[in-house]
């Protein structure tokens, strides 16, 4: 009964969704939503779950696959949004440790293609130079195809030095997978004498996490699209304290307008990080 529930809601959603865009409205409530946000404090990090991608193509009629396609487009979209309004620190959650192993190699293959026709136009792009977007990625490089990792390290290389933005590519990540890592590289460095146990704590550890060296390594808002409730396994140490926000809409169908309502949302939150 619930489910039936859910997704009337679901679809009652989408069609306002789309009216109001039709009807004009939707322009002057952006318009409106961006001057109240502005007001506002800005958050410095925004991760997003970038969820919806295969199930979005098949209410399109299309094959599962392009949905792939669509979503990268849409991440290009959203990372403009997100220079526009000066977010700091930007973080897509692109390909997981689990769907690497549990994805068929059909679906695989299409996310590696987007990958690299993705990595290869940013290495021309001019946004990233304009606005000194550092790329980082985050994951495991042994886990991706040799290609695929060759052309991601070419554009985290081309972009190193650059230091107003970052942009965190979770690419073959597991959160788990990442505070494992982080625990091994502690050990070792126990072990070789250049770490005291004494000295490790939260903030020690840290250091030692894919996003240990960055300015905003903690996202201060978490967006999810597809009407899934759940981390999925992202930024686990991360999100301690993240203000999180659940969307019914697939990922290719994110707005701008859906940005600005959840960093409103932000706003209107009291963080009292645990205490």
């Amino acid at each position: 009964m619930y489910y039936f529930l859910d997704w009337g809601f679901m679809l009652i959603t989408r069609f306002i969704r789309g009216l109001s865009q039709v009807s004009g409205i939707y322009k002057i409530y952006e318009m409106m939503l961006e001057k109240e946000i502005k007001n506002g404090p800005m958050p410095n990090h925004i991760a997003f779950i970038l969820d919806g991608n295969r199930r979005w193509a098949l209410s399109q009629r299309y094959p599962k696959t392009a949905g792939y396609r669509w979503g990268a487009s849409k991440a290009e979209e959203v990372l403009n949004w997100c220079l526009e309004l000066g977010v700091k620190t930007v973080t897509l959650y692109i390909l997981s440790t689990e769907n690497i192993r549990r994805r068929s190699k059909e679906e695989l293959d299409a996310i590696y293609s987007v990958i690299k026709d993705y990595a290869r136009k940013a290495l021309n792009d001019e946004r990233f130079d304009k606005n000194k977007v550092k790329v980082k990625v985050i994951g495991l490089y042994e886990l991706l195809p040799r290609d695929v990792a060759s052309l991601l390290k070419k554009l985290e290389e081309k972009t190193r030095t650059y230091d107003k933005h970052v942009l965190n590519l979770a690419v073959a990540y597991g959160g788990r997978r990442e505070i494992v890592e982080a625990t091994k590289r502690i050990i070792k460095e126990v072990l070789e004498g250049k770490l005291n146990p004494s000295d490790i704590d939260e903030n020690l550890f840290e250091k030692y996490l894919f996003t240990g060296s960055q300015k905003h390594p903690n996202p201060d808002l978490v967006i999810r699209t597809s009407g899934e409730y759940r981390l999925s396994n992202f930024l686990i140490w991360q999100t301690a304290y993240s203000e999180l926000v659940f969307l019914d809409a697939y990922w290719p169908e994110f707005r701008r307008i859906d940005l600005l309502r959840a960093i409103r949302l932000y706003q209107k939150r009291s963080r009292r990080f645990g205490a």
